[in-house]
Formats: structure tokens, sequence, C-alpha cells
């Protein structure tokens, strides 16, 4: 993929909401097949477009990749012989393919920014919407109490002094936004939320009256109340805040083994594998795969 090319794809992404992370090689010490400038989008189910070396560096950009996105913190990553560390902001991982040589490739996590509903046609409503766009957020205000609620929603809020409030809100929940509000007293809201039936989950994710205590009267100040207890709430669950970047990429956590190499690989459904005895085995390439698949009792103590 060109550098063109792979600037349009990422722009593809940002537009569909689709996390991602842009490897970059920026430092190569022979040997090594890649070269300073090579470059990769890897997305959330763990696929790479784009060059940054051979199928080692591929599985362990991979692996290191999803973690990050995962976290949504941007990293150096080091492939050099050694041992596995990491610093603020290093992570540096022994790589068994590489004869001797070190790649050095940043990976810059690229999020969609925080998506939240809001409904209602209110001074609050639009100084959420205002405010809102002022921290960088993605706010879709909405008056059709119809209109359906992202699944990628980190936030909802009802500001409609009345009018449709129960549907919206139910709506916010069932999508699973970490955060749905109500701009009501406290005793309307909590009747509106008696009429809802939660469960104790959504019962943990329903704020009403909607943002926090902090003595707020304007539309203005509510609005800012609010804003500031989605990212209260939002804090403490990064990746929905996300626009989802967990769904993905969560599976990265469970550090795989390739039984043939030994180099741990990502869980994903773009990593090289196949099922045994109805469990999926991951491989850092196509030739540790076939390997396997032709003598898998010689790997069977490595699963």
């Amino acid at each position: 993929m060109t550098a063109f090319g792979l600037l349009q794809r990422a722009s593809e992404l940002r537009e569909r909401r689709t996390p991602f992370v842009i490897a970059t090689v920026v430092r190569v010490e022979r040997p090594a097949s890649a070269k300073p400038g090579d470059a990769a989008l890897l997305l959330p189910d763990g696929t790479i477009e784009g060059f940054v070396g051979g199928a080692c560096a591929d599985t362990t950009v991979r692996a290191q990749g999803l973690r990050q996105l995962t976290a949504g913190q941007s990293a150096l990553l080091r492939i050099a012989p050694g041992v596995s560390s990491a610093s603020e902001g290093v992570v540096t991982v022994p790589n068994p393919c590489l004869s001797g040589g070190t790649l050095d490739i940043f990976l810059e996590v690229v999020r969609p920014p925080m998506l939240v509903h809001v409904f209602g046609e209110t001074p609050v409503a639009r100084a959420l919407a205002v405010l809102g766009r002022e921290a960088g957020w993605e706010i879709r205000l909405v008056t059709d109490p119809a209109a359906p609620v992202a699944p990628d929603a980190s936030a909802v809020v009802v500001a409609s002094q009345g009018g449709h409030e129960v549907p919206v809100l139910a709506a916010g929940l069932q999508a699973g936004a970490s955060y749905v509000g109500l701009v009501a007293s406290r005793r309307r809201g909590a009747a509106v939320a008696e009429s809802l039936d939660l469960d104790d989950e959504q019962a943990k994710r329903f704020h009403t009256p909607a943002g926090l205590d902090i003595g707020a009267r304007t539309p203005g100040e509510i609005a800012v109340s609010i804003l500031a207890e989605i990212i209260s709430v939002t804090s403490l669950h990064p990746a929905t805040a996300a626009g989802g970047a967990a769904s993905g990429a969560a599976a990265a956590a469970a550090d795989p083994t390739d039984p043939v190499c030994g180099m741990t690989v990502a869980a994903a459904p773009a990593t090289p594998q196949l099922r045994r005895d109805g469990t999926a085995v991951y491989f850092c390439s196509p030739a540790c795969r076939d390997a396997f698949a032709a003598d898998p009792e010689r790997y069977t103590h490595s699963l």
C-alpha cells in the first residue's frame, strides 16, 4: 500500500469511527527487511494493512498494537534481541526471527472521539452540544425520539423537559452506553427510574438528576456538571468510551503462545489459526500453522 493509499484508508476508518493503530518504522538496525518510513494500519480484528517487516514483525506489531489499542495509549515498540522490558512509553520485545537486528516502530493509537447522544431542544441540550464539541467530543443532538442510539455511544443524555424520556433512556441503556442521564428533579427522576424497571447493572449506568452536584443553576452550568459526570464515569471504562475499541482487541489480553515457535501472538480474528478439539490455536505465521497441522502431536505439549 502506498503512503497516499494508507492516508486514504486511515481517513475512511476515521469517518466510520473505527479505532486503529498506525505502525510506523522509525529506526532500523540491520539485518531487517523493513526500512524507516515503512508503515501499516492495524485494525481491531488484527488485520494489518501495509508493511512494517516480515511475518515476525507483523506478529509482534499485532500483539502489542492490540494491547495499546485496548489501553488507548500510543507507544514505541522495540523488537530486538534480548529480554522483554517496558518503561514509560517504550515496550521492548525479543523476537527470535530477527538475526541480531532491531526495529523501532511507533504505534500511534487513533480512536474516534467520544460519542454522546443528546435528546431534546431545551437550553440545557443546546449547551451540552456546544460545550461537548468544544471538548472534542462528537455530539449528536437529536429531537426525534425514534433516532437510533449508536452502538458505540459512550453517553446518552435526555434533556427534553418531560417529552419522550422513557423510550430514549431505554434505548440508551439497551445500546450499552456507559452513562445514561436524565435532566430532571430528584422526584421526577425517581419516578422515571421506577418506570424503566432497571436491573442492577442498568441502575449503575443510569444517572438522575444528571450531572455532578456543584450547585449548577444556569443551562451552561448544568451542562458543565453533566460533562464532568460523563468524564468521571467513562474514565473508568476507557475502551467503551473510545468507540468500542475493546470489542475487537480485548482478546489480545489472552496472550496465547504459538506452539511451534514459542512466540507470543494475538488472539485476534486475523491471526493465523486453526481449531483443535474445538479450541482455537493461534500462530505467528501460516508457516507455523502449516507445520502444526502436518504433525500436531509433535507440538501438543506446548498447548
